[in-house]
């Protein structure tokens, strides 16, 4: 069977439902998704440092060959990676990503750290969102930063802060869009602490006066806090957990990003869409997936990946949510972690615009649960595939695995020949 045949077969198969799939193709296009740069190097970052910097960060495990040693060969990895995948694209980027001739502290960093980063995505035609980065500096070798007991580590964190959001509100005016300013804070200990309300409380105050510049315009920076449950060095706990994350926010004003990996390894967040907008306006995901652990796995079309989207469209909420990702594997080529997470991303966006979310909730008004449990049942084994393809061709990307070979090609001509 021929694509096109395949595609129209299927087309009439989701008709009957009064499911459009052109429309559904069209919509899933226009959804940005924010593809994190710190997948190309492992999240090492640019910046110019002294001799002997060091600090407490992320980790990230492996060593494929291939890693991205500066700005440059990581916007050409990303650009690559930009090129297979479908749809509608944006970059976040770390304050450690900056590109300095000179050491730069944090707290004094500059929209014209970045300039290379502007002009390139000036270029392609993209967008830029934004991140402080609370981690790999001395002053967060103990893993305490916006919520430290030391007054001056306390406060060159909160300048780093206040000069982020001044960026953020750069990028914005530089793309003619909104930059997105993701908050995600380390802080925490490995074993129990003695007080845990003191660390939130000056968390809560570092926050406060960050957020009190009134000269940053919050329609241009728009501010969101990432919680998490632990980490590496804060098993037993975490400053910003989701409790203080969503209360801060909600009592503030400003969003709430959730990481899909920052939960119990039980606990999904498709469930927690509907009762925080129901409060706040606007909502960051950060796609990823967990293995047991906090370990931010590459991403792929499962079940809770699914889940997310279909809460989404059964909520007719697109428009307050804000899709990133934040997975990195060192294990693997980087271009193909970038390519498979995107693409299941975008894929689960499409599955979920397909779905008959008006007949399961008019079956559900009417109390016909039988019928409801059926239709989604059965919904499992509809011609996805087909309308995928058609997504792919129309996005003129690689269809299938046809990508496949465009990342071992750039593998052999590219990646190979870094050391």
């Amino acid at each position: 069977m021929n694509s096109d045949h395949a595609y129209e077969s299927a087309k009439a198969r989701y008709a009957e439902h009064g499911i459009d799939t052109d429309a559904a193709i069209e919509q899933t296009l226009a959804v940005p998704i924010s593809l994190h740069c710190w997948q190309a190097d492992d999240v090492a970052g640019f910046e110019t440092k002294p001799e002997g910097l060091s600090g407490g960060g992320i980790m990230a495990t492996g060593n494929y060959p291939g890693r991205a040693r500066n700005g440059d060969e990581a916007r050409e990895d990303i650009a690559k990676a930009m090129s297979l995948i479908p749809g509608t694209q944006r970059v976040n980027i770390h304050a450690s990503y900056s590109e300095t001739d000179q050491v730069v502290e944090r707290d004094a960093l500059e929209a014209s750290a970045f300039t290379r980063w502007m002009d390139w995505a000036r270029e392609r035609g993209t967008c830029l969102d934004f991140n402080p980065t609370f981690f790999a500096h001395p002053k967060a070798e103990d893993g305490y930063t916006l919520s430290h007991v030391d007054d001056d580590i306390r406060a060159f964190w909160i300048r780093h802060g206040k000069a982020c959001r001044k960026i953020a509100e750069a990028l914005a005016e530089a793309q003619d869009s909104p930059c997105v300013l993701n908050w995600w804070t380390p802080d925490g200990t490995k074993d129990a602490p003695a007080d845990r309300f003191g660390p939130r409380r000056r968390l809560a105050a570092s926050y406060d006066e960050i957020f009190a510049d009134e000269s940053v315009d919050r329609s241009q920076c728009v501010d969101f806090l990432e919680s998490k449950l632990f980490g590496i060095g804060s098993e037993e706990y975490v400053v910003g957990s989701a409790e203080f994350c969503a209360d801060y926010a909600l009592s503030r004003g400003v969003g709430l990003c959730m990481d899909m990996g920052h939960f119990h390894p039980t606990e999904t967040i498709h469930g927690k869409i509907s009762s925080h907008l129901q409060f706040m306006e606007k909502l960051l995901l950060h796609v990823s997936r967990p293995i047991r652990w906090d370990s931010d796995h590459v991403v792929r079309f499962n079940d809770d990946l699914k889940n997310v989207f279909l809460e989404i469209q059964r909520g007719g909420v697109w428009e307050r949510v804000t899709v990133a990702l934040d997975f990195f594997d060192a294990s693997i080529n980087r271009i193909g972690a970038y390519v498979t997470g995107t693409r299941a991303t975008r894929k689960a966006m499409l599955y979920a615009r397909l779905d008959p979310t008006g007949p399961l909730q008019t079956f559900e008004r009417e109390g016909k649960l039988a019928q409801r449990l059926a239709m989604m049942e059965e919904f499992t084994s509809m011609p996805f595939g087909p309308v995928w393809d058609r997504l792919c061709e129309q996005a003129q990307v690689p269809v299938g695995m046809e990508w496949i070979n465009e990342m071992e090609t750039y593998e052999q001509k590219v990646l190979s020949k870094r050391r």
